[in-house]
């Protein structure tokens, strides 16, 4: 069989493909693949140099063995730095935009504005007057928080 002649060679490619979809697709969601494909790339090299002979209970016996083995190594810290989230303000370009009001808005009576096909609700912690240029602070979904210019 083309597979057990090539036995080194079929473990690094399912090992590769396996960490490819647990990178590329998943995104670390799971370590599951990671660690087999981690287990099947350092089966494959040790099959290679003559480690560990070529039967498929050795090498299933030896990913299995790796496989566990990483997963009590990198579980914790793969856990840690997939718990890592960078929190930071989305920035838009909708931050900045200048219009002058067409009616009074107050913090306890919001505003329309008609911009880009969209009618957005226009907000403010302070009573402005209509005709005052104004500026989006913040954009929200529907929603502008503006202050005066």
């Amino acid at each position: 069989m083309w597979f057990s002649e090539h036995m080194p060679q079929v473990l690094v490619a399912a090992g590769l493909a396996l960490l490819a979809i647990e990178v590329l697709i998943l995104g670390f969601a799971t370590f599951f693949l990671l660690f087999i494909g981690l287990a099947m790339i350092i089966t494959s090299a040790l099959v290679y140099l003559s480690v560990v002979p070529e039967s498929w209970l050795m090498v299933s016996l030896c990913v299995a063995i790796f496989t566990g083995v990483f997963a009590l190594v990198l579980w914790k810290p793969l856990q840690k730095m997939q718990g890592h989230v960078e929190k930071k303000p989305v920035t838009s370009d909708l931050v900045g935009h200048t219009w002058n009001l067409a009616a009074d808005i107050a913090p306890d009576a919001p505003g329309q504005y008609q911009y880009s096909g969209i009618t957005w609700k226009v907000v403010s912690t302070q009573a402005i007057k209509a005709g005052t240029k104004v500026k989006v602070i913040e954009a929200n979904v529907g929603e502008f928080i503006v202050e005066p210019v």
